[in-house]
């Protein structure tokens, strides 16, 4: 495939992502605590968690180690900064969440399983196959992109990371049901586990400065920013004491 072919593919998987994001505002996707069982067969939540974000991990891994040119350049690093997220994600993460009785629609699963190995695919394609030779070279690693993307990857990850953890605390053993979240950024939003994930990408889109990163960024926006506001307007309707002050997504914004 032809740089040209990719750029093309990746350009029309962004415009979709504006029709998704526009969708999403009033669709709510059915799982987590908006979960339903009217989208057809249902799975465990914490395999439907692995399956759906294992791809992702095991698509990048693959060009890394078979992409042909990995460990000419410090192109390796960007593999490694995506690997690293999604080992946590799709490995970590569902292994760490209290298991419930609530199940995840198999349509959900299969249609994220698709968003990640296309995203991957994508991502993997031009940096093992089609990035230039020098495009990621030592001047990159001193580069403005790559140096304020990094801080932003990491600045999102612990938002991320610290978010997920006071959720997944948020009930003692035995107990069920939701409570709202304190402290940390959910004192000024209703999901900076979500906001943090926008910002990690918005820093693997700078550090990497091509097109495909750049249409994962708008995926993640596209994605949870309306997730995002579906929780917010659930959290309203199920606690009147929700604190009026909470954003969205984005502190002091949105």
């Amino acid at each position: 495939m032809s740089i040209s072919v990719l750029y093309l593919i990746t350009s029309l998987w962004m415009a979709v992502a504006v029709v998704v994001f526009f969708t999403m505002f009033r669709v709510t996707a059915p799982f987590g605590r908006h979960t339903s069982d009217k989208w057809g067969p249902m799975i465990d939540n914490k395999l439907g968690w692995i399956f759906m974000e294992l791809p992702s991990l095991i698509v990048m891994t693959g060009f890394l180690f078979f992409g042909g040119k990995n460990f000419e350049s410090c192109v390796w690093i960007l593999f490694c900064v995506w690997i690293f997220h999604y080992v946590n994600r799709s490995l970590v993460y569902p292994l760490r969440i209290r298991a419930t009785p609530k199940k995840m629609p198999l349509v959900i699963a299969l249609s994220a399983v698709f968003f990640n190995l296309v995203n991957a695919g994508l991502n993997g394609y031009y940096l093992a196959v089609l990035a230039p030779p020098d495009k990621y070279d030592e001047r990159w690693l001193s580069s403005p992109a790559f140096l304020s993307g990094a801080v932003l990857f990491i600045m999102g990850m612990y938002i991320n990371w610290s978010s997920d953890n006071i959720l997944i605390n948020l009930r003692k053993p035995g107990e069920t049901g939701y409570k709202i979240p304190r402290g940390f950024l959910f004192e000024y939003v209703a999901s900076p586990n979500l906001f943090g994930e926008i910002i990690e990408w918005t820093g693997f889109a700078l550090m990497a400065w091509n097109l495909p990163a750049l249409s994962f960024m708008v995926w993640t926006g596209a994605n949870l920013i309306p997730r995002a506001r579906n929780h917010y307007d659930w959290y309203k309707r199920t606690f009147p004491d929700f604190p009026k002050n909470r954003k969205v997504v984005i502190p002091f914004i949105y």
